[in-house]
């Protein structure tokens, strides 16, 4: 079922842009249940992407409730090779504003109770993950905000923190300290499935306040997160336009075979049930 070679999580409202056409609304189950919402295959100026609500439309799940596992498993199974993620952040530096974009290029997970793997019940692997973003794709997510004049920061990384409460001041303070730059609550394990998929995975993160460690400003609310991705709503779908634009479909990095080495069961010790479902997603190396 090939609909569609790149993947957009994010908000619902993302794939309400000008010019765009729904083709058609796709319910996918995958063999780790169904995903957040329908996907939505639209076709924007000529270029097809498969639109997934990471929350569900209306913003139904808590990040931690969110099946990332069927969310990144229902991409994969409909022939998406490319994601390019939108995620709200608060900021962890005084230089990074709210309204302005951080493209990171690493992340540190302060996730506690969330499916991370595909692998396990008798198939073990491990992925190489030292850079957990695609590079491919942020050069060409980077060209396109430069293009734009977006204030966009780069070599930032990323706290990704269990929730759905925000962090005390203690914990920001502490996280201020490690050198990060934003704080969310969905790039893991989103970012980690997708490269056990062999997918290409960027997030472009939407700056909507300074978390609590900023002793001058108003501390973050929910009322502050939707008002300021309001303001940026435009911005963040003309900066999808190019990217579509740009991507194509040669993909000149290793995203594409990342598991290709990982397993490290031996082959007669598989669980075959586990590798059904494994030849869903990586059919290359299961059957």
């Amino acid at each position: 079922m090939h609909k569609a070679t790149i993947g957009v999580i994010g908000g619902s409202g993302l794939y309400e842009i000008e010019g765009a056409k729904t083709i058609e609304e796709i319910k996918v189950t995958t063999p780790w249940g169904r995903p957040s919402d329908a996907i939505v295959i639209a076709d924007i100026e000529g270029h097809r992407a498969a639109f997934l609500p990471r929350h569900g439309r209306g913003h139904v799940f808590l990040p931690h409730e969110v099946n990332y596992r069927a969310n990144i498993a229902a991409l994969k199974m409909i022939g998406v090779e490319q994601v390019v993620a939108f995620s709200a952040v608060g900021s962890l530096k005084e230089k990074i504003r709210p309204l302005d974009f951080v493209l990171p290029d690493q992340v540190i997970d302060r996730t506690k109770a969330r499916e991370s793997t595909f692998f396990g019940g008798g198939v073990a692997a491990h992925i190489t993950y030292g850079d957990p973003f695609c590079l491919r794709v942020q050069g060409v997510i980077k060209s396109a905000a430069d293009e734009m004049g977006l204030t966009m920061h780069t070599g930032e990384t990323l706290i990704c923190m269990e929730g759905p409460a925000f962090s005390t001041r203690a914990e920001s303070n502490l996280y201020r300290s490690w050198g990060a730059g934003a704080i969310n609550m969905s790039t893991v394990p989103e970012a980690k499935l997708a490269r056990e998929a062999e997918l290409c995975y960027a997030v472009v993160c939407m700056s909507t306040d300074y978390d609590c460690w900023h002793d001058e400003v108003e501390h973050v609310t929910i009322d502050m997160v939707i008002k300021n991705l309001a303001v940026n709503s435009d911005n963040a779908k003309r900066l999808l336009k190019l990217i579509l634009d740009r991507l194509g479909r040669e993909r000149e990095c290793e995203c594409g075979e990342a598991s290709r080495y990982a397993v490290i069961t031996a082959e007669q010790k598989r669980n075959k049930k586990q590798m059904k479902k494994l030849k869903s997603i990586l059919p290359k190396y299961f059957s």
